[in-house]
């Protein structure tokens, strides 16, 4: 019998998405197949200390709900490690599956440490990670791509001084408009603005999480949402459509169970196509690999289909769109995780070519 492949799922992290991704750790460990994988759970704590042995799930859970030092990190049997010191665990594994949502995560910093420690991973690499993060620069990507993108405009952190400054920058975008930090998911940090006087606020709330800040134009529209997997070969889930239970689809209508998924969407069949293609065009753009969850504004009066962003880490808990896109497209959790982990052994196969390989010179 051969031996499992030795897989460590990795969450928890640094960013304000560290709860969500406690969420989508759940679903990954219990769907990766016990007969084909050796699955290892690697938490890092809000403080950036990795957990390795013992029960990483609970001793996170339990820092969640009291804080570092409430339960104490080794009170699950494990230990709190320095990443020098977890290094060498990492080490013996197989493949990585982040599971990181956010910045020290999603946005090429732990991609480039694997990258350098030689392992296979699941997931965009250092580049595809990096500019997906940045919502700023993804949307200039896209228009080079020549992919549709709604306004926009960027300030800085330190820009938010010069009232005169940000007012000539906004000049041109309609309200409402959307205020949000360039590097953070789940819908954290973002503000809704209706009017000018409520702009200073909005542009502080998403400084107090990056110096960079993205000002987006609102465009009334229908959230649509496509998941891709694959490498150099992408293929697109069915299209999915977003009904919020708030004014727009904030951290609490996305996770408080209260927005319905309608999967697969209720619109045009070449609306549906258009979208499918725009997201296999996003993910190449971006250079991602493995997965991606792609959004987009879809005007049903207009017939007009806006790229919003795409996510290499998308939320992957029992109720996020990802999954339920892929088990309507007839791929079970089971087989979507397992496909994850192939497509990265894949990729870094292709990445590092053994001795007598072709691809040598």
């Amino acid at each position: 019998m051969p031996r499992r492949v030795r897989v460590g799922v990795v969450f928890g992290g640094q960013s304000a998405e560290h709860d969500v991704s406690l969420q989508s750790a759940h679903f990954v460990l219990s769907s990766l197949d016990p007969e084909r994988f050796d699955v290892v759970p690697i938490g890092i704590s809000r403080g950036g200390k990795f957990l390795v042995g013992g029960d990483p799930m609970r001793a996170l859970t339990g820092e969640s709900a009291q804080g570092e030092a409430g339960t104490g990190l080794r009170a699950a049997g494990g230990q709190a490690l320095q990443l020098t010191e977890a290094a060498g665990a990492i080490g013996r594994l197989d493949v990585i599956f982040p599971v990181l949502h956010g910045p020290r995560g999603e946005d090429g910093t732990l991609q480039g440490l694997l990258e350098m420690a030689g392992l296979p991973y699941v997931g965009a690499g250092v580049l595809g990670s990096a500019v997906s993060m940045d919502k700023a620069v993804m949307k200039m990507v896209f228009l080079q791509a020549g992919l549709p993108v709604g306004p926009y405009r960027v300030l800085l952190r330190g820009e938010l001084g010069d009232d005169e400054l940000v007012s000539e920058r906004l000049r041109d975008l309609r309200y409402p408009l959307f205020v949000k930090p360039c590097n953070l998911g789940s819908s954290v940090g973002i503000t809704r603005v209706a009017g000018p006087e409520d702009v200073h606020a909005a542009l502080l709330a998403a400084a107090a999480y990056d110096r960079r800040i993205i000002v987006e134009q609102g465009i009334r529209a229908r959230e649509l949402e496509c998941g891709v997997i694959g490498n150099d070969r992408p293929e697109a889930s069915v299209v999915g459509e977003v009904v919020s239970s708030g004014v727009f689809y904030d951290f609490t209508a996305k996770y408080d169970g209260s927005s319905q998924l309608q999967i697969p969407a209720d619109v045009p069949q070449e609306i549906s196509e258009t979208v499918r293609a725009y997201a296999l065009r996003a993910f190449q753009a971006v250079d991602a690999a493995g997965l991606a969850r792609v959004d987009f504004f879809y005007d049903d009066k207009s017939g007009d289909v806006y790229l919003n962003e795409i996510n290499t880490i998308p939320g992957l808990t029992a109720y996020s769109m990802f999954p339920l896109l892929w088990q309507a497209t007839g791929v079970s959790a089971r087989e979507l995780c397992d496909r994850l982990v192939d497509l990265a052994l894949e990729r870094h196969a292709e990445r590092n070519p053994g001795p007598g390989s072709e691809s040598e010179t």
